[in-house]
């Protein structure tokens, strides 16, 4: 089993920053690739970035050149910076955990106020 905790939403201006953290625990080495993910009212669930235990990152092109993920496997931890927040990035954040199965966290809210 895998528990994951999101952390560091809020509310914030547009152009302003936040940094995300999301921490794994429990049965820690079976994770892989590890994913944020946004769910704002109206819209379907949407991939945001994706780290692999390697480092490999993927972003979607909405937010790219704006967020930065990283990974830090000794602390099971993954990071989204987002800078130059946009009120079209108000969502709650999800962080998602991959192994033989998936592992979800119960989201943040970030709120961006134009």
């Amino acid at each position: 089993q895998v528990r994951i905790v999101e952390s560091g939403g809020g509310l914030v201006h547009a152009g302003g920053s936040l940094r995300l953290s999301c921490v794994a625990s429990g049965s820690t080495f079976s994770i892989g690739h590890m994913e944020w993910y946004r769910h704002a009212p109206g819209n379907q669930r949407e991939l945001v970035a994706g780290i692999s235990r390697g480092g490999r990152i993927n972003y979607a092109d909405s937010v790219k050149g704006r967020f930065t993920v990283s990974r830090d496997n000794a602390k099971n931890t993954i990071y989204q910076q987002m800078n130059s927040l946009k009120p079209e990035d108000t969502a709650v954040y999800f962080c998602r955990a991959q192994t033989w199965t998936d592992y979800w966290g119960q989201g943040t809210q970030v709120t961006v106020s134009s």
